[in-house]
């Protein structure tokens, strides 16, 4: 029987927030749940993002913003995977995200915005997305 490889997700925070206790969490709680984490940490750019992801081969991609970058940062992120032919790596956000940005970024093509959410819901969501 062959064995299923672990979904490997990359979790970083871009630009120049300082806040990242949520991450941390989330990074150890989806370890704690079978995932292969790569934590870049703070103070990241899309590009490092980007050729982290590429370099890491992972399935997915969760961006924590609490400084208010979100509609800046992110398309420049998107628009940079889609230069590198990375669109199908599913990019999910979470962190202090106001309602009325959800929609915007899902047109930019975010898979899916957690808006405060519990570690919980992210991990529902994972697991059915990869079931």
């Amino acid at each position: 029987m062959a064995l299923k490889r672990k979904v490997r997700i990359l979790i970083a925070k871009i630009g120049l927030d300082g806040h990242d206790r949520g991450a941390k969490v989330l990074a150890s709680m989806l370890r704690d749940n079978g995932y292969e984490v790569i934590y870049l940490g703070l103070y990241n750019t899309p590009e490092m993002v980007v050729q982290s992801a590429i370099q890491e081969a992972v399935d997915i991609i969760g961006i924590s913003f609490h400084s208010g970058e979100h509609l800046t940062l992110t398309p420049i992120l998107m628009n940079k995977l889609r230069e590198h032919q990375l669109g199908e790596i599913p990019v999910i956000i979470g962190g202090i995200i106001p309602m009325e940005d959800e929609n915007i970024l899902i047109g930019m093509g975010v898979k899916r915005v957690f808006r405060g959410s519990l570690v919980s819901e992210v991990i529902e969501y994972l697991n059915h997305y990869f079931k």
